[in-house]
Formats: C-alpha cells, sequence, structure tokens
C-alpha cells in the first residue's frame, strides 16, 4: 500500500512511457529501501541495451521532476543493513538453460573467470560501488 510502497505512482508512470517510447522494458519492483525501486531494461541484444537502459534513465528523470523527486544512481545512497543498488546485467545463453550439467558445466567455470577479476572490475566499474557489495 502507499504507507510502505513510496513513489509506486512515479515508477508505474515510469513503465508506461518507456513502453510507448519503444524501450523494452520488462519489470519493475519496490526494493528493500524505502522509495527505492527496480526496474528491467531488456530483453535487448548487444548495444540495444545501452541504447534502451539511456533513454529510460532519461525518461525517469523527467517523469521524477513531475513529482518533485531526484532520482539518485548512488550504489549505496544511505548506509545501513539493506541491500545496496546499482545497475547491473543479468544474462543467460541457451545452453545453460537447456543443458542438465549446465551448473558444473558453464556456470561454475563462468564464475570462476569472473571471480578471477572480481576487484579489477570493482574498482572500475564506478565510484563507491564498492558499499554496495
Amino acid at each position: 500500500g502507499a504507507d510502505v510502497a513510496f513513489g509506486r505512482d512515479l515508477i508505474e508512470e515510469h513503465l508506461d512511457a518507456v513502453l510507448k517510447a519503444g524501450i523494452n522494458c520488462s519489470g519493475i519492483n519496490a526494493e528493500v529501501m524505502p522509495g527505492q525501486w527496480e526496474y528491467q531494461v531488456g530483453p535487448c541484444v548487444g548495444i540495444d541495451s545501452g541504447d534502451h537502459m539511456t533513454m529510460s534513465r532519461y525518461i525517469l528523470n523527467r517523469v521524477a521532476e513531475k513529482y518533485g523527486v531526484i532520482v539518485s544512481y548512488d550504489p549505496k545512497p544511505i548506509p545501513g543493513d539493506w541491500n545496496g543498488a546499482g545497475c547491473h546485467t543479468n544474462f543467460s545463453t541457451g545452453p545453460m538453460r537447456t543443458e542438465t550439467t549446465a551448473f558444473e558445466k558453464i556456470i561454475k567455470p563462468m564464475m570462476a573467470k569472473l571471480e578471477a577479476k572480481h576487484a579489477e572490475h570493482i574498482a572500475a566499474y564506478g565510484e563507491g560501488n564498492d558499499k554496495r557489495l
């Protein structure tokens, strides 16, 4: 309800606006911190994901102006014992979803490769990104 889902009108208007603009947006959901919302861009292929994200953020800022809200992209705008925020990517391939041994043969080796570069990636992906982990 309105007493716990602060900003629902804003995020629903944003969803309507991006869909009308032809942006692939597959969902919205409230997050842990009061007033924190997430929306999912995609599915997209290749560079389209960046284009759709950039335009969706532009539209979000414009809709937020109407409500007197300032959007923050800070990975952890308020310190505390709750989830951080931040742009992240979810991805999968056909074999990840269909092969019976995908976890052992595809996903675990992929995660090991990502883990080897974890510190380097966190350092490169934006100021304060380490606070959300």
